[in-house]
């Protein structure tokens, strides 16, 4: 089972982000704030989970946790300020929209732009180690593939309701067939280079 706290007798929020990876689509990320010695054997990774254990475990955490809030930046902020930075912005959105404020910022991976005068600390794979981080991540992910899924109808050809907007061979193949859509980062690798300067022509 995964760490209930990282310091005890602290007010800690969980931050996680999903979507970096993509090439279409807002990055989403979430803050919790779990109850002191909270347990649930299920929590873990999000990307460890199937779909149907997420969704279930979202409800509980949305349920359970004393406080929570998920954010997005969208894919035109990603391209101004780049998906690292987007990251971070989501991130501190997510912490704005919480409705008190933690002593401790447990943050999933190796780095992290400061927020407010809030001390963090940087866990790598911290979704897989402690519950606030895994319970953000799953909030997260469901909220982005949720999003996803809803504009997939808009756009069939990609096949966001299945690969969620990442760089599988049928959505590349789209884009050499469609196009961009107004949801693709255009500051990422959708194709390879030659390719992709066709697509801005």
């Amino acid at each position: 089972m995964l760490k209930s706290y990282f310091k005890k007798g602290t007010i800690e929020a969980g931050c996680d982000e999903a979507g970096r990876g993509c090439l279409a689509g807002p990055v989403f990320a979430a803050a919790v704030i779990l109850p002191p010695k909270y347990k649930n054997k299920m929590l873990d990774d999000s990307k460890k989970l199937n779909e149907k254990k997420r969704l279930l475990l979202r409800e509980e955490i949305l349920n359970d946790a004393i406080a929570w809030h998920i954010a997005a930046v969208s894919n035109e902020e990603i391209d101004e300020i780049n998906i690292l930075n987007a990251s971070f912005l989501a991130m501190h959105r997510a912490l704005d929209g919480l409705k008190m404020t933690p002593e401790l910022l447990l943050i999933d991976g190796n780095r992290f732009k400061k927020y407010k005068s809030i001390p963090h600390e940087c866990v790598i794979q911290g979704d897989g180690k402690f519950m606030s981080i895994a319970a953000a991540s799953i909030l997260a992910k469901t909220e982005r593939d949720a999003f996803m899924e809803d504009i997939a109808r808009q756009f069939p050809p990609y096949g966001w309701s299945v690969n969620k907007g990442y760089p599988t061979l049928k959505h590349r193949n789209a884009i050499r067939l469609h196009g961009i859509t107004p949801y693709h980062r255009t500051t990422f690798r959708l194709l390879p280079l030659g390719e992709q300067l066709s697509l801005f022509e």
